[in-house]
């Protein structure tokens, strides 16, 4: 491994862990982007792709974490501990924005398809435990 892999990885990771990581996160993504999916299909009536929700759930993430990093740190400096709180609500709503972009709706529907996801994704994880007899995380879970 490069010395850059070296102190991001665990000590003995080989190639294949490597692969095996990038792998599981790539099906770990398209898993994650199937509720964005139906949400999409459902408020947009049928015109949003599998494609675009991929890049929904890929951007919107990214987004965030930028303009929440972005604004608690200038902000920061300025107002104080209150950007913080700030910095969440804009950062939320970037958010809300890449998926008004990418699913081609208004910011009701972006927000609409944002918690019709988050209610799919919980609906799914209630039939996953109840199939499998597990929870993630289950301290946090009764099973079911």
């Amino acid at each position: 491994m490069t010395p850059v892999l070296d102190s991001v990885l665990p000590s003995g990771t080989t190639l294949l862990d490597l692969l095996i990581i990038i792998i599981g996160l790539v099906i770990l993504w398209i898993i994650i982007s199937i509720p964005a999916y139906l949400a999409g299909k459902i408020v947009t009536a049928g015109r949003s792709t599998f494609g675009e929700a991929m890049l929904a759930t890929l951007f919107g993430p990214i987004v965030y974490a930028i303009v929440l990093a972005g604004v608690s740190i200038f902000l920061g400096t300025i107002i104080g501990s209150g950007a913080y709180v700030l910095a969440l609500v804009l950062a939320l709503i970037a958010w809300i924005g890449v998926y008004k972009l990418m699913f081609r709706t208004g910011w009701l529907g972006a927000i609409a398809i944002g918690i019709l996801a988050a209610i799919i994704f919980t609906i799914l994880g209630i039939i996953i435990a109840a199939l499998f007899h597990t929870t993630v995380p289950g301290q946090f879970f009764p099973k079911i």
